[in-house]
């Protein structure tokens, strides 16, 4: 449950500016990677769930079970919803779709296929948000369940700019929970030398929120790519925008 008010904008400037450490996630909030998470998710489960004669997949699905979480994860949270389970398999299956394992490896294929024939392009505002919070002098670092984030951010030109990645490899190296849980964004905070309270969370997915919330982190910024501001609002973001560039000037007294 979310027991802090929700903050203004002018407010929440005053409080990032107080904060050493921004923890961005990275599909949806620094890339639109999300979307083609979202179209590998659809040519994966809209045949799958087809076969099976339950009720069609639909970008609803994609906010309600997947959007955040681990990829397998992912898949368990969808096939529940529909009744459906599978044995987990090993993470070495081959893509299929006997398996939670083989079904997310599948999904990873297309995912992979599509970055490499469109490439990545940043948001632009979050390339203007960005560059101020390091100009301002604060510490940044990325926090995703995605496996593929350093790939990501390599092809989207944004690997300089991050020397702490906690990625969906490292945590499964780590042992860390995936979101909601807030075990990644903790363990971003402490390879950055700062304690949760000392840190933003920038979140676009309900899971991501409720992972900032539950970490009783400094600010969990959400961006509004789709999921709903008032979703992120209930699932713990202070205050929501639709755009990073919309949280600019940092300070009222950028202003000036």
């Amino acid at each position: 449950m979310n027991e802090r008010a929700h903050t203004t904008l002018p407010e929440a400037r005053e409080r990032l500016a107080s904060l050493p450490g921004i923890l961005f996630d990275l599909d949806g909030v620094l890339t639109p990677t999300a979307e083609v998470h979202m179209l590998a998710w659809s040519r994966l489960f809209t045949p799958f769930l087809e076969s099976r004669g339950v009720a069609p997949y639909t970008d609803s699905d994609y906010f309600a079970s997947i959007d955040g979480k681990p990829r397998y994860d992912g898949v368990r949270s969808l096939l529940a919803s529909r009744g459906i389970t599978l044995p987990d398999g090993e993470a070495t299956d081959a893509p299929g779709d006997d398996t939670v394992a083989a079904l997310g490896n599948r999904k990873n294929a297309v995912f992979n296929q599509v970055v490499d024939d469109e490439g990545v392009t940043p948001y632009p505002g979050s390339l203007e948000f960005l560059a101020a919070v390091i100009a301002a002098g604060h510490q940044v670092a990325v926090v995703t369940s995605s496996r593929n984030g350093r790939k990501v951010l390599e092809g989207a030109g944004l690997a300089q700019y991050f020397t702490v990645v906690v990625d969906g490899e490292l945590a499964a190296e780590r042992g860390l929970a995936g979101k909601p849980a807030p075990a990644t964004y903790e363990y971003g905070a402490e390879l950055l030398s700062l304690t949760a309270a000392q840190c933003v969370v920038v979140e676009d997915a309900h899971s991501g929120a409720q992972a900032g919330r539950a970490g009783a982190f400094g600010l969990v910024l959400g961006v509004n790519r789709g999921v709903g501001a008032q979703v992120l609002l209930d699932a713990g973001a202070d205050v929501v925008v639709d755009d990073l560039h919309d949280f600019l000037p940092l300070t009222p007294e950028d202003h000036a």
